[in-house]
């Protein structure tokens, strides 16, 4: 038997080829037409909401798994997608919705959720999801949160930038 040897691992015993170099990752990981909202801006592209977001019926204390149509929180809120969009409430709070693969209803449900989790049912003033707003002239790169008493699930889908505009006249 033949006696154990040291072996400097940096001078032999690996194979021949060099150490491969660490390669860095790409920091944008998004998906191929996912785009940047300043991009947007920038180059003066309009923004479209997804209309779904104004018959979710869903209570914003409560997980966003809970609205009636699982289906609806797999739709992407903007078109054309977008990596973040900054939600802001009436009030004044806001919230950012994050996704590399383009933004979807459900991303922006779960900003809003984590903000408002912990307030109990009496708290809320308007628990309920009315949809969202683009008012480019106010702040391109935000969504104006438009919430109200009852559940929406009711709503009549189409034409759904007037009404929105209209009842933010009323407010």
């Amino acid at each position: 038997m033949e006696p154990l040897q040291k072996v400097d691992s940096a001078v032999q015993g690996l194979s021949s080829s060099p150490p491969k170099e660490k390669v860095r990752r790409q920091s944008s990981a998004a998906a191929a037409g996912v785009m940047n909202i300043n991009d947007l801006e920038r180059d003066g592209v309009e923004i479209e909401i997804a209309i779904e977001t104004q018959k979710t019926g869903w209570k914003i204390n409560k997980s966003p798994n809970s609205v009636e149509d699982p289906a609806v929180l797999k739709v992407l809120l903007t078109k054309p997608p977008v990596k973040k969009i900054d939600l802001h409430f009436p009030l004044g709070m806001e919230v950012t919705a994050r996704n590399l693969k383009g933004v979807t209803i459900k991303d922006a449900m779960d900003a809003i959720y984590k903000a408002y989790k912990k307030r109990s049912d009496d708290e809320l003033d308007k628990p309920y999801l009315a949809g969202f707003e683009w008012d480019k002239e106010e702040c391109w790169t935000r969504f104006i949160v438009h919430l109200q008493k009852e559940p929406g699930t009711t709503m009549a889908a189409g034409g759904g930038g007037k009404k929105k505009k209209k009842a933010k006249d009323e407010e």
